[in-house]
């Protein structure tokens, strides 16, 4: 349901700057970022990369987990889990697992699981990663998958239907009528979601989605941490303030 009632946000700054993809920037402004298929993690101090051009293009990382993070080679099926310091921990490789997974989306799980969607069986599935097995698995799911995104409780999975929130046991414990919505993100529980060039809040444990308005910007990667809302388009970055 869309309420009348909006989300207020104030412009903070501006920062010209150039990513293929802006992944996040944490509490402590450590920002993740691709440039030219190589995945960056810098701070004030100091900058890491890593890059593995035997296995594609990166299609997607989740930092949630700054000690396992998650990069997914779409073209190889193949995910590879770093720690802090960037280097590889864990690879998975789907195409030697059986039953064989044909993976579409993938985000950060608790304990050493990822959430992931076979595209084969249009289902999502906790994978524990060491023991190669489904911890669980949810229905099949009929309309086209847009965007997934998890904490450690909860994943958050967008159909061109409806936005479905699991549990980590892998229930089903809500699902909202999607309007439109082609992308989301998550912050302490609550979600924010993009449509056309616009931007609306979805606070935790509720049914009402709020429009955010701010002034026009170009939306290409979109993210919060707190209140502070960052949008990333046309080779700048910009920084908000929610009033929450």
């Amino acid at each position: 349901m869309l309420s009348q009632e909006t989300i207020e946000t104030t412009f903070i700054k501006k920062t010209n700057i150039k990513f293929d993809q802006l992944i996040s920037i944490d509490n402590f402004e450590t920002t993740y970022y691709t440039y030219n298929n190589v995945f960056f993690k810098k701070n004030n101090s100091n900058t890491i990369s890593y890059t593995n051009l035997q296995l594609g293009a990166i299609y997607s990382v989740n930092p949630f987990n700054p000690l396992k993070i998650n990069l997914f080679y779409k073209d190889f099926n193949t995910v590879v889990i770093l720690d802090n310091r960037l280097a590889e921990i864990f690879r998975i490789d789907f195409n030697n697992i059986q039953p064989y997974k044909n993976i579409s989306k993938i985000t950060t799980g608790h304990d050493n699981t990822t959430w992931l969607f076979n595209q084969d069986t249009q289902q999502l599935e906790l994978f524990d990663y060491k023991t190669n097995a489904t911890r669980a698995k949810g229905l099949p799911i009929k309309s086209a998958i847009l965007d997934l995104k998890s904490n450690y409780n909860h994943c958050f999975l967008l159909t061109k239907n409806y936005l479905y929130t699991y549990n980590y046991f892998g229930s089903l414990i809500s699902k909202i009528k999607n309007s439109g919505y082609t992308s989301i993100m998550e912050n302490n529980e609550n979600i924010i979601l993009k449509k056309q060039n616009k931007l609306f809040y979805l606070e935790k444990n509720s049914k009402i989605i709020k429009p955010i308005t701010m002034q026009k910007v170009l939306i290409n990667q979109f993210f919060v941490v707190n209140e502070s809302l960052y949008i990333y388009g046309n080779e700048s970055l910009q920084e908000f303030q929610l009033k929450i």
